[in-house]
């Protein structure tokens, strides 16, 4: 995939050239009230809360950013995709 790309940017309304990187998962909010709730249920004496999932999916999904060059903010395009490596190409 290009580094750099000509697309629509939703902050200045044009087509401008963006800079693409991917972006790592981040650890989950703690404080959340879905991630207390799970660790609440998840403590103590008993079963996991939920069903094991029964197998995972081969490759994971990729997170895109797109950065502006003009007003230097960052946006995705729709939703992530799955892919085995991404490599970048200038």
């Amino acid at each position: 995939m290009p580094r750099k790309i000509r697309t629509f940017c939703p902050h200045c309304k044009k087509h401008t050239q963006h800079e693409v990187h991917a972006v790592k998962k981040r650890a989950r909010g703690e404080l959340s009230w879905g991630q207390r709730h799970f660790r609440e249920v998840y403590k103590g004496y008993g079963g996991f809360p939920r069903p094991k999932p029964s197998s995972e999916k081969p490759t994971k999904k990729v997170d895109l950013r797109f950065k502006c060059k003009e007003c230097g903010k960052e946006h995705m395009r729709g939703k992530g995709f799955r892919i085995k490596t991404l490599e970048f190409t200038e």
